[in-house]
This record gives structure tokens, C-alpha cells and sequence, in this order.
């Protein structure tokens, strides 16, 4: 395994991380692996030399952080992996159990770090903007985690680059801790975020970890959702239509990918992968897996160097989508 600093940073990360939000409990989303299920995966990753780990306490409601940070710690040394996590959408019911808020954050840090048996979280982010508490709050709040050891770096997700700017800017004015990540969705179908949050990464040297660069299995070949879809998260996963991922304007880049794929003797998805990790911001893709496959098709996809030809091909049919995932 090749591995990379993350951002301009000195941890070094593998150039794919796993991301978990397929593990946890089935009661939270019927596609979810329970543990026993979950952990052959973790297994798997970390013998290939996956080192990342992405979770957030959302996931399936805490379980996730708790069968994961298990799992890693019944596997591996506490030094040996990166551990992520998330804060910002609800965990319970009160006013106060969401948001970015410091209350909410100083509650969830220690919440999660409890359910994850460890001390630490090497990378904690904020899980989207939070236009209910002023940006100060949030990131004095972060910077105190930090120093109070509960952190090591901390990092963003899906916004617009006005925000990502302005958090940085409040974050460095009062002397407090920056980010050093961004974790948008980016895939072939969905490329938004070269338009400015990318430039300013690049320029800032803020490592990106992209989410969803199967573009939730549709690059993948899984082309059908709803009733008709061919797992239990294509019929159920109602994002994919709310992002519009997968319709008739995408046909385009998703024939020039089957095209490419079938040219090279390749699946669709170690195609799609190593276009994503081709762009020189990424630091490491998020992937997911729920099938044995899965993980193989994400690994053997670093060992493809696509051609400027193939690149090309790949983004010729690419249109502009509506900004989205947000929120």
C-alpha cells in the first residue's frame, strides 16, 4: 500500500478509506450489516493495508462508531489505523441533540469516543453547516477538542466554498485550529465541487476524501432504483433520486464509463474509482462495501493509471448538475 499524507498534513493515510455507514444495525436502514456481519470487512481492509476508517455518530444512531471502533481495536494497534467521525445531524429527540453547537459538540465527542472504546478520534468533522450557530462558536468549540486531546485534526463536509472559506478564516483570525479535510460527494456523474471547492482545497492544501464515488452503486452498473433495483439499498435508498443520480443526463458519462470499462476488461466501478483518485486533490476516496467484491474491485482499482484518452471520454458527456447534498 501506498500511502499518502493527508493534506498538508504529517499523517500518513492509505490512498482508499472505508467507509462505514454500511455497518452498524439493520433497524436503522434495512440495508445495514449488523457486527457479525460487519467485521470480516474490517478485517479485510486492514489486512489489504487500509488504514482510514470514516464513520459518524449518525450512523445507525451510534452503533456504527461502536461496532467499528471494536472491531478495530480487537484487529489492530490504537497507533496502526485513522479513525473519523461526524458530528451535526440529530441523535435524539431534545433541541439540543443536533447541530454544531458547543453544547452539542463537546456532548457528542465524549459521546462517541465512549461508544468507540478509545481516547481519540484522529479526524473529527462536521458533518454539514449548521445555519444555526455562529461559525465562532463552532470553531472555538472544535479547537478546544482538539486541545483537549479528544481530536488530532479536524475536518468538513458537503458545503459551499463560501462557508468552508469563511470557517477557515474565522478559525485562523482567533488563533484556533483549521480544518485539514473536506469530504464532498464527487464521482463521474457528480462533479460540482471542481468548480470552486476543489480550487480552494488545492490552494490551501486541505486534503479531500470524497464520499460516494460510485455515486451510491449507479456507477457501479446499478442503474435501476426503487421497486425494481437489484439490492435492498436501490430499493430503499431514497437519496439517490432526491440527488438525481443516475437519470437521463447522466446516461451519457455512464456509457462512456461501460465503454471504457469493457475496452480495459475492467468493472465499471474500479473504472469510476480510479477516476476519482486520479484528480491530484483527492487524498483517499470513501469507500463502501458490503459484498466481498466490493472491497476487491476499491483495491484493485489503485493499481489502474487511466490514459489522458480514457480520461477524456470519461468526462466528455458530463453536463452541469444543480448543486446538491448539502444539506
Amino acid at each position: 500500500m501506498d500511502y499518502r499524507r493527508l493534506g498538508s498534513t504529517g499523517m500518513k493515510v492509505s490512498p482508499l478509506c472505508l467507509g462505514t455507514m454500511t455497518y452498524g444495525s439493520p433497524t436503522w436502514r434495512e440495508w445495514v450489516l449488523d457486527e457479525q456481519a460487519s467485521r470480516p470487512f474490517i478485517k479485510k481492509a486492514l489486512d489489504a493495508g487500509i488504514n482510514f476508517f470514516d464513520t459518524a455518530n449518525m450512523y445507525s444512531l451510534g452503533e456504527s462508531e461502536r461496532v467499528v471502533g471494536k472491531a478495530l481495536l480487537d484487529y489492530a494497534r490504537r497507533e496502526d489505523f485513522v479513525l473519523a467521525t461526524k458530528v451535526y445531524f440529530p441523535m435524539g429527540d431534545g433541541p439540543n441533540d443536533r447541530g454544531l453547537s458547543r453544547k452539542h459538540i463537546m456532548a457528542s465527542i465524549d459521546a462517541s469516543l465512549a461508544r468507540m472504546g478509545t481516547d481519540y478520534v484522529d479526524l473529527l468533522q462536521i458533518h454539514r453547516w449548521d445555519y444555526d450557530t455562529p461559525i465562532e462558536e463552532t470553531m472555538e468549540a472544535l479547537h478546544d477538542v482538539v486541545k483537549a486531546g479528544k481530536a488530532r485534526y479536524i475536518g468538513a463536509s458537503s458545503m459551499y466554498a463560501w462557508q468552508f472559506a469563511k470557517a477557515q478564516f474565522t478559525a485562523e483570525r482567533h488563533g484556533w485550529t483549521t480544518f485539514v479535510t473536506m469530504q464532498p460527494m464527487y464521482n463521474l456523474i457528480y462533479r460540482e465541487e471542481e468548480r470552486e471547492m476543489f480550487p480552494l482545497c488545492a490552494d490551501q492544501g486541505v486534503g479531500v476524501i470524497p464520499w460516494s464515488p460510485l455515486a451510491r452503486g449507479v456507477l457501479a452498473g446499478r442503474t435501476t432504483q426503487g421497486e425494481g433495483g437489484d439490492s435492498m439499498r436501490s430499493r430503499t435508498d431514497e437519496n439517490t433520486v432526491k440527488w438525481q443520480l443516475g437519470g437521463d443526463i447522466d446516461t451519457p458519462v455512464i456509457e462512456s464509463l461501460r465503454a471504457v470499462a469493457e475496452q480495459r476488461g475492467a468493472p465499471m466501478a474500479q473504472i469510476a474509482l480510479a477516476w476519482v483518485a486520479s484528480n491530484p486533490v483527492v487524498s483517499a476516496p470513501i469507500i463502501g462495501a458490503s459484498k466481498e467484491r466490493h472491497l476487491d474491485d476499491a483495491i484493485a482499482a489503485l493499481d489502474i493509471t487511466l490514459s489522458d484518452e480514457e480520461k477524456a471520454v470519461l468526462e466528455s458527456g458530463y453536463v452541469p448538475h444543480a448543486v446538491t447534498a448539502h444539506a
